[in-house]
């Protein structure tokens, strides 16, 4: 039985991936121990030394703060999987126009392209659900659950970031995505506080941000605290981004490869 292409390219990235995963460790495993050492530990104990609990309903700022930083990882890890590596693929080292030489096609390279992120997004955030666990923020099988919105999120901004990527020209089009979307994305969706603390102007701006429903869900899951809106709507929401980036990518990817 043929095997289907876009398993196919899966494959090929686990194997490039299997030479430079060393490259991936101090992002996989120390930015997590460092992230909640130092926001939730040690801001953590000043913010719960003030009122911080009561705002935070109760809850510990590094009980509160871990599932954030567990879903922006993988905002992160998405997006970047989703920039630069995608446009090497096509206007540096053009590997995408070899595959596109083989069976495979538009649509296999994109699908498999965010397959591999998947995976990718599944193993950083179960690595960070056990360091979480480790410094007592979480159970282990709440956290667990919360690897599901997690991916959701990662993937919904690595389709996106995937279908821009391919739009673009050169690469400064990502330098400024990052520096004035991802990052300030990172710090105002609730991450580190509530969105509810935004100034009244910003925090609709916020809750149209993907991060944010991800951020809601995995609170909810991981804490057992109910979300703002309904969680079919936050999954809906996700699912909407990852499905309509998708379909743009195919477009993108075939504007580009079939100049």
């Amino acid at each position: 039985m043929a095997i289907p292409a876009v398993v196919r390219v899966v494959e090929a990235h686990a194997l490039v991936y299997r030479r430079t995963w060393r490259g991936s460790v101090i992002s996989t495993f120390f930015s997590p121990v460092l992230y909640l050492l130092a926001m939730g530990v040690g801001l953590g104990s000043l913010v719960d030394a003030g009122a911080g609990p009561a705002d935070l309903g109760g809850l510990s700022y590094l009980a509160f703060l871990a599932p954030g930083l567990l879903v922006a990882t993988a905002m992160q890890t998405g997006a970047g999987d989703g920039s630069w590596p995608v446009m090497a693929g096509i206007k540096w080292t053009k590997t995408y126009h070899a595959t596109l030489a083989t069976p495979v096609g538009v649509r296999d390279l994109v699908v498999g392209h965010l397959g591999w992120v998947g995976l990718r997004l599944t193993f950083v955030s179960v690595v960070f659900v056990a360091i979480m666990a480790a410094f007592g923020a979480v159970e282990s099988w709440a956290g667990a659950m919360a690897v599901v919105p997690a991916v959701l999120t990662g993937l919904a901004f690595a389709a996106a970031t995937t279908a821009y990527a391919a739009y673009l020209d050169n690469d400064t089009g990502l330098s400024t995505l990052f520096r004035f979307g991802i990052v300030p994305m990172f710090l105002f969706s609730g991450t580190f506080f509530p969105i509810s603390q935004l100034p009244d102007w910003l925090e609709p701006l916020a809750s149209v941000v993907p991060l944010w429903h991800g951020v809601e869900l995995a609170r909810s899951l991981a804490l057992g605290i109910p979300t703002t809106w309904s969680p079919l709507i936050h999954v809906g929401y996700l699912l909407v981004w990852i499905v309509v980036s998708t379909l743009v990518g195919f477009r993108m990817f075939s504007r580009k490869l079939r100049q």
